[in-house]
C-alpha cells in the first residue's frame, strides 16, 4: 500500500468495534500529533456514541458509512466470532488495517481472510504487542546464537467478564482467545512448532476448556510444554521460560528473568510501552517511516502462523491426538 500522501498532516483513522481494547487503542492514538480519530461503528448503537464522545471521532452507522470516511487505516477491535467479512471489505476497499487478536474463532475463517487480504496488497499489522515490548527486544539479545533446549509456555488466569467468552464457539476457546499472545511469543524466540498434542481437564460453564497442558515438537528439535487456565480469580502468570545451554530466560509481556552463570536478575517494565510502541510502528508505517523490525507488530500473514499453532492445539484437545501445525 502507498503510503499517506505527504500532503495530509495526519493519518484519517477509523474503528470496527469500540469495546475495550479499542479504547485503549484510541487513548494511545488520540495522544499522537499526526493522527486523527475520524469515525467508530458497532452493532451496539450505544457504545460506538459513547466510544465517539470520549476520543472526539464521529459514530457512523456500519462499515459502509466508515468507508465513505476517506480513511487512512482501519482497527479492526471485534469478538473472534466477528472477524472475517470486516476486514475483507476493508482490504478491498483498499484502506490499511490494524486486527486485533486473535485473527478469527477458527482457522478457516483466518486463512480465508488472509487469502483475500494478499491479493489486495493493503498494509497489515495484527495486535502481537508483546513483540515490541523491551522485555521480549532484551530476550532476542540473551538468546541469539543459544540452542534452545526446552520452552514452557503459561497462560493462568481467570474467565474474562465477555458473555460470549466462555462459548468456545464464539470466542475459539482459551487457547486462541488468550493463550495466542504466548504462542507467538514461542515462534519468535524458539521457532516453528512442527507437532502438538494437548488435553483438557474439563470445562467451565459455557464449554471453555477450564485447563489445557500440551506437548509441543519445534521444528529445530527443541520440546515445549504449554499449560492454560481460566479458573483463577485473577491473572497468575502468562509468558514464556526458555531453556538453552547454560541459561533459563523467561519472558513476558512485562517482565524478564534471566538466570545464568553470572547469576538470576528480574526486570519488570511497564506494560503501557509496548502497547503505545504497536501503535506508533503501526502510524509510522502508514507513513513510510523506516520501523525497526523489532519495534513492530507482525502483518497478517505472519500473525496467520501463530494462529493456526494455536488452532492445531485447539484441535489437538477436540481429537484427543497429535496434531500437525499446517
Amino acid at each position: 500500500m502507498s503510503p499517506v500522501p505527504r500532503s495530509r498532516d495526519r493519518c484519517r483513522i477509523g474503528f470496527v468495534g469500540t469495546g475495550s481494547v479499542a479504547n485503549r487503542h484510541a487513548r494511545v492514538l488520540g495522544g499522537f500529533p499526526d493522527v486523527k480519530l475520524v469515525a467508530a461503528t458497532d452493532i451496539d448503537p450505544d457504545r460506538t456514541a459513547a466510544f465517539a464522545d470520549a476520543h472526539g471521532s464521529r459514530a457512523v452507522p456500519d462499515l459502509d458509512a466508515l468507508l465513505a470516511e476517506g480513511l487512512d487505516a482501519v482497527y479492526v477491535c471485534v469478538p473472534p466470532f466477528g472477524h472475517g467479512e470486516p476486514e475483507v471489505r476493508i482490504a478491498d476497499a483498499g484502506v490499511a488495517l490494524f486486527v486485533e487478536k486473535p485473527l478469527a474463532v477458527d482457522q478457516a475463517t483466518a486463512e480465508w481472510v488472509g487469502r483475500r487480504i494478499g491479493t489486495s496488497g493493503v498494509l497489515t499489522r495484527v495486535g502481537h504487542h508483546w513483540r515490541c515490548s523491551e522485555a521480549v527486544r532484551r530476550a532476542r539479545q540473551v538468546l541469539a546464537g543459544k540452542r534452545v533446549r526446552l520452552a514452557a509456555g503459561t497462560w493462568l488466569d481467570s474467565t474474562p467478564p465477555m458473555p460470549w467468552w466462555p462459548d468456545r464457539t464464539r470466542s475459539g476457546g482459551p487457547l486462541v482467545e488468550q493463550a495466542v499472545h504466548v504462542l507467538d511469543l514461542a515462534r519468535v524466540l524458539v521457532g516453528e512448532v512442527a507437532e502438538v498434542h494437548a488435553a483438557a481437564a474439563g470445562a467451565i460453564v459455557g464449554g471453555a476448556e477450564a485447563a489445557t497442558a500440551a506437548l509441543m515438537c519445534f521444528a529445530d528439535g527443541a520440546v515445549g510444554t504449554f499449560g492454560t487456565t481460566c479458573v483463577l480469580d485473577g491473572r497468575h502468570r502468562t509468558g514464556l521460560e526458555i531453556v538453552a545451554d547454560g541459561m533459563v530466560v523467561g519472558v513476558g509481556e512485562d517482565w524478564l528473568d534471566i538466570r545464568d552463570a553470572e547469576g538470576s536478575h528480574r526486570v519488570e517494565y511497564d506494560p503501557m510501552t509496548a502497547r503505545i510502541a504497536v501503535d506508533r510502528a503501526f502510524v509510522d508505517t502508514l507513513q513510510g517511516k523506516p520501523v525497526a523490525p523489532e519495534r513492530d507488530a507482525p502483518d497478517h500473514a505472519e500473525a496467520l502462523r501463530s494462529h493456526r499453532l494455536a488452532c492445531a492445539l485447539a484441535r489437538s484437545v477436540t481429537s484427543g491426538h497429535s496434531e500437525r501445525v499446517r
